[in-house]
């Protein structure tokens, strides 16, 4: 026997993105505003303008992901030296002085997951754009693995923190945050809202048309 699944679209039902009751979609005219009947919340069936915002943050995100990796994290002086560190060069050092673990984490927070959720946004993004009916399942899986992990890319701007916190030799030496840390903290919260923005629902959209035609 085939199921027949049908989206709550479809049925007429829409869900409050703030009290979450779902209720019926009035019949209304052009773009009036709908409201929820419990909370007062503005109702809507799709995320609005959800690819323009997505792409809008994640290209935001890709032009702060350049000098995030090329300008310093840290800047060291100690006894008249001083010393910029790059993500990478930390990295670079972390595997030098024998610390393969924090050198793998700091290079996974930092580079790798970064770049990964890139890719993620772009593939689903464009498979929305382009219509895709494959692997629906799948997709959505990797836009729920993109919101879940995206916190933890703040890692690196965490580990400055606390290398500022506990270096305290007074004249001798002093750490500073690089201007790489701004721009890090800013790919990480544009990712975050790019993932936020971006409605899965339409993937199952595009799915549910192509089944009913």
């Amino acid at each position: 026997m085939s199921e027949n699944h049908s989206s709550a679209k479809k049925m007429g039902l829409v869900s409050c993105s703030d009290c979450h009751l779902l209720s019926r979609w009035p019949k209304v005219s052009g773009s009036q505003a709908v409201y929820c009947p419990r909370c007062g919340g503005e109702l809507h069936q799709r995320k609005p303008n959800s690819l323009t915002r997505t792409w809008a943050l994640l290209i935001t995100a890709i032009i702060c992901y350049i000098p995030a990796n090329v300008l310093p994290m840290t800047i060291t002086s100690a006894l008249g030296t001083v010393s910029a560190d790059t993500i990478m060069s930390g990295v670079v050092y972390f595997l030098h002085s024998g610390s393969w673990e924090i050198a793998l984490v700091i290079f996974t927070a930092s580079i790798f997951v970064p770049f990964m959720k890139f890719i993620a946004l772009i593939y689903l993004l464009l498979s929305v754009q382009f219509k895709s009916i494959k692997r629906p399942k799948d997709r959505t899986r990797i836009y729920q693995l993109t919101e879940l992990i995206g916190r933890w890319s703040m890692l690196d701007v965490y580990v400055v923190t606390i290398l500022i916190a506990l270096v305290k030799l007074g004249i001798l030496a002093e750490i500073t945050a690089g201007p790489a840390a701004i721009y890090f903290a800013s790919v990480v919260v544009a990712t975050m809202l790019a993932a936020m923005s971006f409605d899965p629902r339409l993937i199952w959209d595009i799915v549910e048309d192509e089944n009913h035609e």
